[in-house]
């Protein structure tokens, strides 16, 4: 019986999302939005385009929850979007008061699911959701670092001409403007870029990857990023339902894991079947860690106002 995704939010990461796992043909989706007509339009519209992508994916539009009871993983991209001059923790309170509805429901309709929360502020809302839904916090992570390390993976590739599958980069900490790249994982076919690029260059190349998100933004005018969020949190959920143990970046729950406790807080993990199935923890340098904290209390700052 193929396996069923749900997706909270049928705007453009919802949507896309959609597409990427219809399209790939591993797993049945439903696409949920109180926009009326809108889940049910997209829905369809990606139906019919199944056939040219030799896809037997079944999609359904809905604005009711009871249509998503029973879902292997569920997908929240519910929530306002960024807007020029926006921060992501300007949407604080206006998407924690969605989060918390949606998961009262999640945790109604879908007890056993797997929850991926794209949300931003996306620390804070992974760990709304997981306090909310009462679910494991190894069923209950958020998606960050696989979007901000494709994002210097981009710009590495285009600054040192070699194509992006032979860059590997990794990034910790929270998904904004305090997250924590770490130069000396990230390789050009295992050569650290410390080798390839003056420390000047490297600084511009992450500095343009914090700023990622907001360049989006200020080019849009209206609206923010939505194909490699997309593409980001569909590898998260190839990873879960085929079980691929994929080891990968996301925001989860540290329970004393680099010297941090009670905080979602993005990290390598390996993702399968179980979800998070296991936290990999790597030495850091005294600056790393310095980093790291850094990010964590800016994080925690946005979870006090919130009293989580």
């Amino acid at each position: 019986m193929r396996q069923k995704v749900s997706i909270i939010g049928a705007g453009n990461v919802g949507a896309t999302t959609a597409q990427f796992v219809v399209q790939s043909g591993i797993a049945n989706v439903i696409l949920f939005d109180i926009v009326d007509g809108m889940p049910e339009g997209k829905a369809l519209d990606l139906a019919e385009a199944c056939p040219l992508w030799n896809s037997s994916s079944a999609i359904k539009g809905t604005k009711n929850y009871s249509d998503t009871a029973g879902s292997d993983i569920v997908v929240i991209t519910a929530g306002l979007a960024r807007k020029p001059g926006m921060s992501r923790s300007d949407l604080l309170h206006a998407n924690a008061n969605i989060i918390k509805g949606v998961c009262i429901e999640i945790a109604k309709t879908s007890p056993n699911a797997i929850v991926i929360v794209v949300t931003n502020p996306m620390d804070v809302m992974a760990q709304l959701a997981w306090k909310t839904t009462e679910f494991s916090c190894k069923r209950v992570m958020g998606m960050g670092g696989i979007l901000d390390a494709s994002r210097l993976r981009a710009f590495l590739s285009w600054e040192l001409n070699v194509s992006p599958e032979d860059i590997e980069a990794l990034v910790l900490g929270g998904h904004g403007d305090d997250m924590v790249p770490l130069s000396r994982f990230t390789t050009v076919k295992g050569i650290q870029i410390t080798e390839l690029l003056p420390k000047k260059k490297i600084d511009a190349l992450i500095e343009r990857m914090r700023n990622g998100g907001a360049e989006i933004v200020s080019l849009l005018k209206s609206g923010s990023a939505y194909y490699a969020p997309a593409a980001a949190t569909f590898q998260m959920i190839k990873s879960i339902l085929l079980d691929e143990k994929r080891m990968l970046p996301c925001a989860v729950y540290l329970n004393g894991e680099y010297g941090m406790k009670d905080i979602y807080m993005g990290v390598p993990v390996i993702l399968g079947k179980e979800g998070v199935e296991r936290i990999v923890e790597i030495k850091l340098t005294k600056e790393e860690r310095a980093h790291f904290r850094k990010s964590c209390t800016s994080v925690r700052k946005l979870v006090k106002k919130l009293s989580i």
